[in-house]
């Protein structure tokens, strides 16, 4: 997804939550703004919405507890149950957020490890990226990373590299700016 398309959407959703008739969106709203949460990684407001969203909509949404469930990975950092619970079937209504999610965390993964190990085994990467074996091997190949028998030699990934240039747009800006000005007064 681009930056700008989450952004509006995000906007759109918070907006659907907060007019809605009796206090309690859809819980298609609520998971749908779930998701775009764990995709921009800000954890704190998914935790948060999850804590205020009514406990008839969270029982009876079987999509919703298992956006939670990917949240509750994230929170805890476990990256093979995170790429786990994020392998289920999606909805057309977030499948293509669930998606760009799972592209994000293993890019993520993907710098972290770059950052963090001199080697690691086949078996960590490929649990650590959510990938198969013979996937991450082709993946740190195409990184330029040292593989030699199950054992594998990442190289540092520059920044401008691995993460996109990302602009403000104007909606992000007047939401930074609204925010600042509310924590001043």
């Amino acid at each position: 997804m681009v930056l700008e398309e989450v952004g509006k959407l995000l906007l759109e959703l918070e907006k659907a939550e907060l007019e809605a008739p009796g206090g309690g969106a859809t819980a298609q709203t609520y998971t749908q703004l779930l998701a775009v949460y764990l995709y921009q990684n800000d954890l704190c407001n998914a935790k948060f919405l999850w804590k205020r969203i009514p406990a008839n909509v969270k029982s009876f949404s079987t999509e919703l507890q298992q956006v939670w469930l990917v949240g509750q990975r994230m929170w805890q950092r476990d990256w093979a149950a995170v790429h786990t619970a994020l392998n289920v079937e999606w909805s057309e209504d977030i499948s293509s957020i669930m998606n760009a999610l799972k592209v994000s965390v293993r890019d993520r993964a993907i710098h972290l490890i770059s950052e963090a190990y001199s080697s690691l085994t086949l078996t960590t990467l490929a649990t650590m990226t959510g990938l198969s074996v013979s996937d991450a091997q082709s993946a740190a190949v195409e990184k330029g990373w040292i593989i030699d028998g199950d054992m594998v030699e990442p190289k540092r990934i520059d920044k401008e590299q691995s993460m996109p240039h990302t602009n403000l747009t104007e909606d992000q800006l007047y939401k930074l700016t609204q925010f600042v000005s509310f924590l001043e007064n």
